[in-house]
């Protein structure tokens, strides 16, 4: 059965996880700044950039749905280090794919693993975290966004900078090898859906979960929440280096600022998830993140630091809403189907990002001196999007209550 957890204990079973989310966040994230020098050395358009970018989300969301089938019949933990191993080992081909060929297979291998992590992690905070903290609890696991923004960029761009760009994948590697370490020691045994007397086969629980109106629901906000952002992110780099006229060594700056912005305000939003109200606070800021949205696109012509604030309020704003978002979103099912549902919404998430940046690079276009052309229009469909979120996130109910002292 699961184990009831210390306080101390569950700590570290959130700053585990929030290590596991770390690694192949940045595993995803390192792709985007390094933009410039892909399409550079490999010689591709941003249309094959775009591709790269989504090879793995969009692999992601596939072996998602492939993952539904099983994900509740085993013990996360154990899932969990499998699926963790072999993400590390498809990172490592990242970091040894001597081709544009080759990177993409290994991109498609990576978010194959990778893409169920998240899903995995969430669950495991669902299911070992009472409701009422669990907003505090998200923030904790997804401050990894931040450092990994605020730390994990910055540094593999140093590194890529100073060596090549295959050394960010191989020092990834290592850090998942250490801690599948540390994660064997930490988690515990996380049975309890197995011994549920309402557990069912893989095909029958998947097909309650699809037959959940309010669980359709909660995809749909999901992949709208990703769609918003993902239409701009992948190409700022390329826009602010070739539009904005910052200079390479530049770039560090705004995810330096961005992730330390967003590292100071995860615990915030996660506290006023859980004192203001899940749905609500996401719609406050699902709303709020429209601003930068569209200023990122719109940006050449301003100062560093002017483009350094936009950015930063960019990061803090879309990382703040996925805190009660994600928090609504995994209280929209049962326990028992928890498992099936969550990476059911990493395939729906996964998929939504891959098919953002496609639609972004092919919104996108270059003029002759090699400037981005119709950013601001990917701008303007990540602010509609966004702005459809607050509609849907009202129409999703959670299937829990908090628990009364």
């Amino acid at each position: 059965m699961t184990q009831a957890l210390t306080p101390s204990r569950e700590r570290w079973v959130l700053l585990t996880l929030a290590g596991v989310q770390f690694t192949h966040i940045l595993d995803f994230m390192i792709m985007m700044p390094l933009g410039p020098q892909f399409t550079q050395l490999l010689g591709i358009s941003n249309a094959q950039f775009g591709l790269l970018v989504s090879a793995y989300t969009l692999s992601a969301g596939a072996s998602g749905l492939i993952a539904a089938m099983y994900v509740d019949q085993f013990d996360r933990k154990r899932l969990l280090l499998v699926m963790y191993s072999l993400f590390g080992l498809a990172t490592l081909a990242c970091g040894l794919a001597p081709t544009y060929a080759w990177l993409m297979l290994a991109r498609v291998a990576a978010g194959v693993f990778g893409g169920v992590l998240s899903a995995l992690s969430q669950t495991i905070v669902a299911d070992l975290v009472p409701f009422e903290r669990r907003g505090r609890a998200m923030g904790v696991v997804m401050t990894s966004f931040s450092v990994s923004t605020v730390a994990g960029v910055p540094l593999g761009l140093f590194l890529a900078a100073h060596w090549s760009w295959h050394v960010p994948f191989f020092a990834i590697a290592l850090l998942v090898l250490g801690l599948i370490v540390v994660a064997q020691r930490t988690l515990p045994v996380i049975d309890g859906h197995l011994h549920h007397p309402h557990r069912t086969s893989a095909w029958v629980g998947l097909g309650r979960v699809l037959a959940d109106a309010n669980h359709l629901k909660a995809f749909a906000l999901s992949g709208l929440m990703m769609f918003a952002g993902f239409t701009v992110i992948p190409y700022i780099t390329i826009y602010l280096q070739s539009n904005a006229g910052m200079r390479p060594e530049q770039i560090p700056w705004i995810y330096l600022v961005g992730g330390a912005g967003t590292l100071v305000s995860a615990r915030y939003f996660g506290h006023l998830t859980d004192r203001l109200g899940k749905a609500q606070t996401f719609r406050r800021l699902a709303a709020v993140v429209c601003v930068p949205l569209l200023l990122t696109t719109v940006s050449a012509g301003l100062p560093v630091w002017a483009l350094v604030v936009i950015s930063t309020c960019l990061f803090i704003a879309m990382s703040g809403r996925m805190i009660p978002g994600m928090a609504l979103i995994s209280s929209a099912s049962v326990p028992h189907l928890r498992g099936t549902f969550m990476t059911l919404n990493a395939s729906v998430q996964s998929a939504a990002m891959g098919l953002a940046a496609i639609a972004g690079g092919l919104i996108i276009g270059r003029d002759a001196q090699g400037h981005l052309t119709h950013y601001w229009v990917a701008g303007v469909v990540g602010v509609m999007v966004s702005l459809s979120t607050i509609w849907m996130a009202a129409r999703v109910h959670v299937h829990e209550a908090p628990h009364r002292t």
